[in-house]
């Protein structure tokens, strides 16, 4: 009879050692269904890094103009929500937006239940960028709210979630259909919602949580009414990135952690925090910080640099994803053409292309991500929100379709349980140097593995002569006719 309680002692205890240790505070991820099929299905619910994560919001769903919230992509959605589609489902099951039915699923293969199986929860995210010109007029009707919040509760009860998290982009927001009348209405909608979860959690047996992602330009903050709208939350999802894109006059930086030397006042990480508990009084512990898994490029005038002039649009040809905003993995990939910099004041990293290109890039990498999660401890910050995860997910070789690593995601989780080794001192020519090398997963049968080099990038801006600097560009020249296509590690 003593050995039982004895054996589920140390099972619980193991249980972390099991399951792969998480973050030592909240580590939101967010993994949107439309990346899904990328490099060959590579981030998938059966090979997402859960351990990398507390909880993963699924993004989007979209809200209809009559307060109803459906799939984006019928099929992807309610694949990966649901799990594999059995071949018990009827004819045009697959595509149809709709929710899905549990019954034609394979729940094992599904998110929800991959990530419960590492204690790791999975909330919905609702809107987006493309998906939020409805919430305006959702919330501004007392029907639509209520319609709003019973669809998301139907929507918690259907997929076993543990919460919904709100993205709307932005109340007051013009473009996107928004008003004056948006402050205001957006409280209600929260409340109706956290209503209807509260109402649901005697059912379903658990806490359900609500969060919502906020813009984080002053305009922004000024169309919330954060007395009413932080108690209704469990976090506050800050959407630090995107502070300048590739259409800006000047380069800088899209995620800077401290104010660079040139910009405009308030667009940095840190000011947007202290604007947030010092003028609306929103507690530390509610905050959770955006940590970008993808760059910002944009083409200069003249020679590439920091806060240089630019010719306003990204560089698209370079960078054909995302409308060059390039993933983590693909910045990886054209790291060849680029010169590495490091940026003290900001606590940021920055490329410059090499020549023909004028091309420059702000991004992040490990060292930059781990700072922010040595921020959040030092102001007791609830934690970080990563868009996306998929960014940082790198294979074994191109094409392999096996995740060898997720850097950034491991940075950010080090760095949080004080397992980084923060180099005070570094400079771009040195860090390569003192960077610490990396050792591979252990190589899959029949699959092909490079060697292990530096970690990130190869090489760092040479401080050079004007005479050693022509000698250079001559035998670049001649490279360049020669050279063949490289094959990268991307790790």
């Amino acid at each position: 009879m003593l050995n039982k309680p004895i054996t589920t002692l140390l099972l619980l205890a193991l249980l972390p050692i099991l399951l792969g240790a998480q973050p030592c505070r909240e580590v939101i991820g967010y993994y949107p269904g439309w990346k899904w099929p990328k490099r060959n299905y590579l981030v998938n619910p059966q090979s997402i890094q859960y351990h990398r994560y507390t909880t993963i919001n699924y993004a989007f769903f979209e809200p209809l103009p009559d307060g109803r919230v459906i799939p984006f992509d019928g099929y992807a959605d309610k694949t990966i929500l649901l799990g594999e589609i059995r071949s018990n489902a009827p004819a045009g099951y697959k595509h149809r937006r709709i929710p899905g039915n549990p019954a034609y699923h394979d729940r094992k293969t599904s998110l929800v239940y991959q990530a419960h199986q590492h204690g790791v929860k999975v909330a919905l995210s609702i809107g987006g960028w493309t998906l939020t010109e409805n919430f305006p007029a959702i919330a501004a009707s007392e029907e639509k709210r209520q319609r709003f919040a019973s669809s998301c509760a139907e929507l918690v009860q259907l997929y076993g979630i543990d919460g919904i998290d709100i993205d709307w982009e932005y109340p007051g927001y013009a473009p996107n259909n928004g008003s004056p009348a948006d402050k205001r209405n957006f409280t209600l909608l929260l409340r109706e919602l956290r209503n209807a979860l509260d109402a649901l959690e005697p059912r379903v047996g658990k806490k359900l949580w609500l969060s919502a992602a906020f813009g984080v330009a002053p305009v922004r903050m000024e169309n919330i009414e954060w007395d009413e709208v932080v108690p209704l939350l469990d976090h506050i999802n800050l959407m630090t990135y995107d502070f300048y894109g590739g259409n800006y006059w000047q380069t800088n930086h899209h995620a800077p952690l401290y104010a660079p030397r040139e910009g405009l006042d308030g667009y940095d990480l840190h000011s947007v925090v202290q604007r947030l508990r010092n003028q609306y009084g929103v507690p530390s512990e509610k905050i959770t910080i955006g940590i970008a898994f993808y760059g910002r490029s944009i083409k200069t005038k003249g020679n590439p640099g920091l806060h240089v002039a630019t010719e306003k649009v990204p560089d698209t040809r370079t960078f054909d994803e995302g409308n060059g905003a390039p993933q983590f993995y693909t910045i990886l990939a054209k790291q060849h053409l680029f010169y590495y910099h490091w940026d003290q004041e900001a606590q940021a990293p920055y490329l410059k292309s090499r020549e023909p290109l004028n091309t420059f890039v702000s991004f992040e990498d490990e060292n930059s991500v781990a700072r922010k999660g040595r921020y959040i401890i030092q102001h007791n910050l609830g934690g970080a929100i990563i868009w996306d995860i998929t960014g940082d997910y790198l294979e074994t070789h191109p094409g392999s379709g096996v995740v060898a690593m997720t850097p950034l995601a491991k940075a950010l989780s080090d760095a949080l349980c004080g397992k980084w080794y923060f180099e005070e001192d570094f400079n771009p020519v040195s860090i390569f140097t003192h960077r610490r090398q990396v050792t591979l997963p252990p190589c899959p049968i029949h699959v092909h593995c490079y060697t292990s080099p530096p970690r990130v990038f190869a090489v760092a801006e040479p401080h050079l002569t004007k005479k050693e600097k022509r000698k250079l560009k001559r035998k670049q020249k001649r490279q360049r006719k020669k050279q063949t296509r490289r094959k990268y590690f991307y790790g």
